[in-house]
């Protein structure tokens, strides 16, 4: 690579960061940033936009300078330790033992450790404990680093907002948090620096909260497949000789996915219905839950949404089977099948009827699951109350399950009493989709009754059963008192 190269920033950006990069002053706080790698780059100019002024360490300040602005003043890694009293260590934890002749220099100094490691660390020293291990003498803070470059570029409102940060210096930590505000993050307090390896490992992980949602959907939608394929295409092969193979592609997910959808927006009720009849049964509201059910009320938002996508894709599949080549050639089977036995209508009112309900009531369904998720993003949630958001989530979500299970009665009609639609012995796949949501439904329903939920009621406002004593009061003083009171 040519010298003319190495000066160009390898992180660009079609815009400058927020803020103006103009000289902020001889009175604006100076910061250190040791390292002019593409996240220091971005880091020095989200600290000018924000007012600060930025001293750079590199090891060849000559070939590092342009990378930087020109506000920011690019020097040797001692001076620029000397200088500032806030420290940022910006470069890999191998490239530590390269600072151990600033010991001194930074001594008594802030040392912000914003690195993360290439796989999750389950056991051993985080990189900002070993950084606190090199300099005994400075105080480690961990921090910004789930924080990307692009983001320091383009500004918080393109990224994530909330800056985690940890250490055992509650002044150090509080000024790193003020820089935090400064630089328009929103710094969130993890405790002692014995917490650095949850923070670096948070980066690391994929979808630590959808691991279990989406192992859940896939489990039922390989259920749901499987026992379609028996029940539609592999009957009519062994039993009459027919090839319908044909099905697997489109007919038999479009099948499996409205089963999928409704299981898991069921799914996403019943940990509610469990946790409401557990404290009913222990009387209380002040025991913790299984750690089982805690973890499913807390992975609600993301089996929600998963049904909403199940939902969503099976209306795109609806939508694509009258283009299919099968489909033709089965209209024209039919309407060849008419002329010949002489019907010049073959209108059949029923079934007319009940495409017309279950299509209405499955637009109404994927209507309502649209509005939850859409409720279900942190921009729009943040923008309504608790009561609103509950009577979305709550009320409304009810009400898709409810429209849901219509839309899957309607379909199925007549035909769970009709024997021919027992392949294998084994139900249509609509009755085994309308097990859980049914026994939901139910269960909500018994919670609705006036005796259950004023008692629920009592106990989530606090009253418990153990800890209640039985009164007595004169006859004048009984009005509108309860017999049962807390102690």
């Amino acid at each position: 690579m040519s010298q003319g190269d190495m000066k160009q920033p390898l992180l660009r950006s079609p815009r400058r960061p927020q803020g103006s990069l103009s000289d902020p002053g001889t009175d604006a706080p100076l910061v250190g940033i040791l390292g002019t790698g593409d996240f220091s780059r971005s880091l020095a100019q989200r600290l000018l936009a924000s007012g600060y002024r930025v001293v750079v360490g590199s090891r060849c300040p000559k070939r590092s300078s342009g990378l930087f602005p020109e506000e920011a003043d690019v020097t040797t890694q001692q001076e620029a330790a000397s200088q500032a009293d806030l420290v940022f260590v910006g470069m890999f934890v191998e490239h530590y033992s390269t600072l151990s002749g600033l010991k001194e220099i930074l001594a008594g100094k802030i040392l912000v450790d914003v690195s993360n490691g290439m796989r999750i660390n389950h056991d051993e020293p985080s990189n900002a404990e070993q950084l606190a291990a090199l300099f005994p003498d400075s105080v480690v803070v961990k921090g910004f680093n789930v924080i990307s470059a692009w983001t320091l570029q383009t500004g918080p409102r393109d990224g994530s907002r909330q800056v985690q940060l940890c250490g055992d210096n509650a002044v150090a930590k509080n000024s790193v948090a003020q820089l935090c505000r400064d630089m328009g993050f929103i710094p969130v307090d993890l405790g002692r620096l014995s917490s650095a390896r949850d923070i670096e490992n948070s980066p690391l992980r994929l979808f630590p909260t959808w691991t279990t949602p989406v192992l859940c959907a896939l489990s039922l939608f390989l259920f749901f497949y499987l026992f379609n394929f028996l029940h539609d295409v592999l009957h009519p092969y062994i039993t009459s000789g027919r090839n319908v193979f044909y099905k697997l592609p489109i007919d038999t997910v479009n099948v499996t996915l409205p089963a999928v959808a409704m299981v898991m927006l069921a799914l996403v009720y019943l940990p509610g219905l469990l946790a409401a009849f557990l404290q009913l049964w222990r009387g209380t509201k002040y025991r913790r839950f299984p750690e089982w059910l805690d973890r499913w009320l807390q992975a609600r938002k993301q089996m929600g949404l998963l049904a909403f996508l199940c939902a969503a894709l099976h209306a795109v599949y609806s939508l694509c089977l009258p283009m299919r080549r099968s489909a033709r050639y089965k209209m024209l089977d039919a309407a060849f099948r008419q002329v010949k036995e002489g019907r010049a209508v073959s209108w059949v009112e029923e079934e007319v009827w009940r495409m017309e309900l279950y299509v209405s009531a499955g637009i109404l369904a994927l209507g309502l699951l649209s509005l939850l998720a859409v409720a279900s993003l942190p921009s729009v949630g943040n923008s309504l109350n608790w009561r609103e958001f509950t009577f979305i989530q709550s009320r409304l979500g009810y009400t898709a399950l409810l429209m849901s299970t219509l839309h899957t009665l309607l379909f199925g009609w007549d035909r769970a009493f009709q024997p021919s639609q027992y392949h294998f012995y084994l139900p249509p796949t609509f009755m085994l989709a309308l097990t859980l949501p049914c026994a939901v439904l139910l269960c909500r329903l018994a919670l609705a009754l006036p005796c259950v939920a004023r008692r629920l009621a009592r106990i989530r406002r606090g009253w418990e059963r153990q800890r209640c004593i039985r009164f007595q009061l004169p006859e004048e003083e009984r009005n509108g008192v309860e017999d049962i009171s807390n102690v």
